[in-house]
């Protein structure tokens, strides 16, 4: 059923399709990369473009990015998406305009229905399925675009209520059962299972758009401390609002408290490891999923350096056959997604072990297992068989491309990873 779905769903965006962006600094970066290796060559130049092909400029001077095959725009995937054209964005006026269109266009959305991941171009709900990430998401995509560029112009009246209305759904999805209304028919009884109050935010989805089992996901716990810390600095230095940066900055805290105290299990091989999702009442499910946030991903999101003992912990679990979502193939091996069929690898969980390596041995040996799931078509996918990299799905999915391209100038070119946010004053347990 799904290679169905996403066959109609790439015919319905190709009637459709607007021409790729003329994005000169980006076009020249394609055409300049230069690499002993003719298919990494290849790779790179395919992937950087991506995104300026998904994109498109609308009448209201706004920019929507759909997220390939699938004629919509998803919070998470396309900030995701235009992150590696923030390194264009400084020199590059043209680069910076689309960047500044695309916050804005989500800061429409998010108004529209903070409960929403993902949207038409005409500004309908494609899908309500409340995912924390996507909330975090376009919080991060201005921190960053606000550091790099040193651009305030991004932080107008829309975004700032794009802002309160993020700040309100988090603090009353902090107690679902008690405060929220929200329902949805792929949650058990259409509420999610029985939660305790922890301090973290409910969320009904995974960032695969998979329904929660337990209903505290801690990777977007994590990844939503970071996006609380940026919108409390931006309303402090930009905005001047000190109430809600004030706001904001008890939120992320209350949040933090509750990951430390509930997020970590022991495990009689691997000491503490942070759990995937867990309720408050003692449950949890350890594993991980390939989409981002991921629990891989959290020094990449910027939570925790790549140094902390119980992320150390939980990368050794997580890349090994304890973790029931890690499967390894003739070409591949790495960690899939319950969204995809069962043994497939995902690239974008690739990527992110490549990201979050911290010797260049194993980065090449991630950079290699990439290459060789190139099905033809020098593109990378949404997963893939580990034995036969032709059989794969999503014809057309423009995240891990993107993420592709930042991992190969991060690693292999020097360049510095923009961050995501600040995090140097949180607290973790230390015992």
């Amino acid at each position: 059923m799904r290679f169905v779905t996403a066959l109609l769903a790439l015919l319905l965006a190709t009637a459709g399709a607007a021409p790729a962006l003329e994005l000169q600094s980006i076009a020249n970066a394609a055409a300049g990369y230069q690499s002993a290796n003719p298919h990494l060559q290849q790779m790179f130049r395919a992937a950087l473009l991506d995104t300026g092909k998904l994109a498109e400029m609308a009448p209201d001077g706004t920019a929507y990015v759909k997220t390939g095959d699938i004629p919509a725009e998803w919070l998470r995937d396309s900030s995701a998406q235009v992150r590696p054209y923030l390194y264009y964005a400084k020199e590059d006026p043209t680069t910076r305009d689309l960047l500044r269109a695309i916050i804005a266009r989500q800061a429409k959305y998010i108004q529209i229905d903070p409960y929403a991941n993902a949207f038409t171009l005409d500004y309908h709900v494609w899908e309500e399925k409340f995912e924390l990430d996507s909330l975090a998401y376009p919080i991060t995509l201005a921190w960053s675009y606000w550091h790099v560029t040193g651009d305030t112009s991004i932080f107008t009246v829309d975004e700032a209520k794009a802002f309160d209305a993020i700040l309100a759904t988090m603090e009353k999805e902090q107690d679902h059962p008690r405060n929220s209304r929200y329902v949805h028919k792929e949650l058990q009884d259409g509420r999610g299972r029985p939660v305790a109050y922890t301090g973290m935010i409910w969320t009904g989805f995974r960032p695969s758009d998979d329904a929660c089992y337990y209903n505290y996901l801690i990777p977007s716990e994590m990844f939503a401390v970071v996006a609380l810390g940026d919108m409390a600095q931006i309303e402090r230095e930009v905005y001047h609002n000190l109430i809600k940066a004030h706001e904001a900055q008890s939120l992320r805290d209350e949040v933090q408290r509750g990951i430390q105290r509930f997020g970590m299990v022991p495990v009689s091989k691997y000491g503490y490891i942070y759990a995937y999702e867990v309720d408050g009442l003692g449950h949890a499910i350890l594993t991980d999923d390939a989409n981002v946030p991921s629990l891989l991903s959290a020094p990449y999101m910027g939570y925790m350096p790549d140094t902390d003992r119980y992320y150390l912990n939980t990368r050794a679990f997580l890349l090994s056959q304890d973790n029931p979502s890690y499967y390894t193939g003739n070409v591949a091996r790495g960690i899939g997604s319950y969204h995809t069929p069962d043994h497939w690898i995902w690239p974008l969980a690739l990527v992110m072990q490549g990201l979050t390596a911290s010797t260049q041995t194993e980065k090449q040996d991630v950079l290699n297992q990439l290459l060789a799931s190139d099905p033809g078509d020098h593109l990378l996918h949404e997963s893939f068989d580990p034995n036969d990299p032709k059989r794969f799905t999503r014809p057309d999915f423009g995240w891990p491309n993107a993420l592709f391209s930042e991992f190969v100038m991060t690693s292999f070119q020097g360049v510095g990873q923009i961050p995501m946010g600040d995090t140097s004053d949180l607290e973790f347990i230390n015992e």
